[in-house]
């Protein structure tokens, strides 16, 4: 081989090599510091259980088994966890995640989360800015470069205070129901359509899945990794949440993956919006969600002062308790307590996930088959465990609903 040409490829590669390793660097520079997932000794959340021989945890283990006995009676079909100051008090799997082919649930049935997936969205937004990746006070348009509301910004999207219209009341129209659609799609809708807000940017709250859908979607084009690679690496492999995933409506599914099923037992069909994340399409178990649950005391992913800023409420326009933060509702009593939870609903799925904080205090429901009622469990259980035991207080508590 001719040695002027080895020469010349050689001073070549080392030049592009160079040049690369120099792009890598100023990208590294730009975003704060290299993407790397959380490495501390509190990543994997390790569940203990209550003593259950104690007369406090039997009163209370006995009273909510004959509770949940009459809601098995009405229809229900899901999953059960209360957790107290790190240790689950009561677990409980109720009828199948399969009942075609009689697999029951069990702690290793996934459930789709619907909107309780948006906490999870939020939290990884808030990682990025705590890590200096993007600002949350910066316009979208800063990281989706097409994007038609220049006055919109991240934040507005995490408070749901963005105007955006939710896509789920208007794409049917430009989609057909029976084509899956992916977060690119529902962008570039936005770009081509650009529907009209509904109000004047971060004028009022207004509870829209697009916030959340675009959110995912902004991720994306900061850390060039998908949505759900980001999810299983930054977020559910450090915490030890092996059973937790972002749904492939087209991929494998796992062998105890929870059914989405109607009230009459109907397999729910997949449509449009199912390819979409970011506002829904985290599957998760009762046990999963309370290693969630438990990483926010040991601030696994959020800083405390980060914390603070997902658990203020953004939108005091109207009187009353309840307001939303950074990806959370929440309720702030007159006394000082406050509840920060999100439940969820889509397709046949039902979800609960109250955090009483200030107690150490969790109540996890999942349903998988449709049932409304679902949503007055959270309050029960919460009435069952005070008037059983001192482990959770609060002033008037006022307080059920839904999604």
């Amino acid at each position: 081989m001719n040695k002027p040409l080895i020469k010349t490829n050689f001073i070549l590669f080392t030049f592009f090599s160079l040049f690369v390793a120099c792009q890598t660097v100023s990208e590294q520079k730009a975003h704060g510091r290299p993407l790397a997932p959380p490495d501390n000794k509190y990543s994997t959340v390790k569940l203990d259980f209550s003593d259950t021989t104690a007369p406090e945890a039997r009163r209370i283990i006995s009273s909510l088994d004959s509770f949940y006995r009459i809601q098995v009676r009405g229809g229900f079909n899901g999953s059960v966890l209360v957790g107290y100051k790190g240790k689950i008090l009561y677990e409980r799997y109720f009828g199948y995640c399969n009942r075609e082919d009689g697999i029951s649930l069990c702690p290793e049935s996934p459930s789709q989360l619907a909107s309780t997936s948006k906490p999870f969205t939020a939290t990884a937004i808030l990682w990025l800015y705590q890590n200096k990746y993007l600002d949350i006070n910066a316009p979208v348009k800063k990281y989706l470069k097409d994007f038609p509301y220049p006055g919109i910004t991240v934040k507005m999207l995490l408070d749901q205070r963005s105007g955006l219209p939710d896509y789920l009341h208007f794409a049917g129209r430009y989609w057909k129901n029976s084509e899956l659609k992916s977060n690119e799609d529902l962008y570039q809708l936005f770009v081509k359509v650009k529907p009209r807000l509904d109000f004047t940017p971060d004028s009022r709250f207004h509870y829209s899945n697009s916030n959340y859908a675009l959110l995912a979607r902004v991720l994306e084009e900061v850390t060039a990794i998908s949505y759900p690679r980001f999810m299983k690496e930054f977020i559910f492999d450090p915490l030890g949440m092996t059973q937790t995933f972002v749904y492939d409506p087209e991929g494998p599914k796992p062998e105890k993956i929870a059914i989405s099923y109607g009230y009459n037992w109907k397999r729910e069909p997949n449509m449009f919006a199912d390819g979409i994340y970011g506002d829904k399409n985290i599957y998760s178990t009762v046990r999963d969600l309370y290693r969630w649950d438990q990483s926010f005391y040991h601030h696994t992913l959020l800083n405390e002062q980060t914390l603070q800023m997902a658990y203020k409420g953004y939108s005091n326009e109207m009187p009353g308790v309840r307001n939303y933060g950074l990806g959370w509702r929440m309720m702030d009593f007159p006394d000082g307590y406050k509840i920060i939870y999100h439940n969820g609903w889509w397709h046949g799925n039902n979800t609960v996930f109250y955090r009483f904080v200030q107690d150490d205090f969790t109540i996890i429901v999942l349903g998988n088959k449709y049932n409304n009622n679902i949503y007055r469990q959270g309050r029960a259980i919460y009435d069952i465990v005070k008037a059983n035991s001192n482990r959770a207080t609060s002033g008037n508590m006022d307080w059920e609903g839904g999604e």
